[in-house]
């Protein structure tokens, strides 16, 4: 289900593994999940209330350089393992963001 086309839109499903708590916010990695292939995502938030999600979400839009209302969950409100559907327009978000789950160069 990573990095998909949907159907209903100019988007991706992009699978994600979360790691709240983390020291400081870090995107990039590969976790083989329910979800398929998924890009990890390490938040500072703690995993209360979509605190982390919300950070999850943020982080996202950054690392692949859309806006955060872009940015929207499908799946995984109480998971560690989630889907977030990122409406774009261009192949490039996909291209980043494969690059930044498998490693395949600059970002």
């Amino acid at each position: 289900m990573v990095a998909r086309r949907t159907p209903e839109s100019a988007g991706l499903y992009v699978a994600v593994r979360v790691r709240p708590g983390a020291g400081r916010d870090r995107v990039g990695g590969r976790y083989d999940g329910p979800h398929g292939a998924a890009l990890v995502i390490a938040v500072g938030a703690p995993a209360v209330d979509g605190k982390a999600t919300e950070a999850v979400r943020r982080a996202l839009a950054g690392a692949l350089g859309v806006r955060p209302a872009a940015v929207t969950l499908k799946l995984g409100a109480t998971s560690r393992d989630k889907v977030f559907t990122v409406i774009t327009d261009g192949d490039e978000v996909r291209t980043r963001m494969i690059t930044l789950r498998d490693g395949n160069g600059p970002a």
